[in-house]
């Protein structure tokens, strides 16, 4: 897989998280798809603020409150093609509120997404255990 079908873009005077790192975003993804034997066509990750996303989760879902990300999925299944809208503002604060580092927040609710794409659902019980599980484990791959 080439490195531009994973890219990452910024909305609304946001700073980027890890611009120097790009690369090492794309290997870990590359690697989370090839370890779930999925493929990804193209994914998109646009990080934006809080009211950026509100707008979206408004505007397209019909939610009028705020949330970490929200993915367009274009593509589900063996392929994945999507858009991912990551609130900055939110991973901040949720990385505050359970006294993780902003980076591992980040890299949770990225591959959250991911996760949700490739099948992953969070509404039971058993369900929540077994994506906390993957998202513990593919963030402990990072490297």
């Amino acid at each position: 897989m080439a490195p531009d079908l994973i890219s990452f873009h910024v909305e609304e005077n946001v700073e980027h998280p890890f611009l120097q790192n790009e690369n090492s975003y794309v290997q870990w993804l590359t690697y989370v798809a090839k370890s779930e034997q999925k493929i990804i066509s193209q994914l998109t990750y646009i990080f934006c603020s809080d009211d950026y996303l509100l707008d979206i989760n408004i505007k397209y879902l019909g939610h009028d409150y705020y949330t970490d990300i929200i993915t367009f999925p274009y593509k589900e299944g063996d392929e994945i093609e999507s858009d991912l809208y990551i609130s900055l503002d939110r991973v901040k604060e949720n990385a505050d509120e359970y006294n993780v580092s902003f980076e591992n927040e980040l890299k949770r609710v990225m591959v959250h997404g991911l996760l949700h794409l490739m099948g992953y659902a969070d509404k039971s019980e058993e369900e929540i255990t077994q994506m906390r599980q993957k998202e513990d484990y593919y963030i402990s791959t990072f490297v």
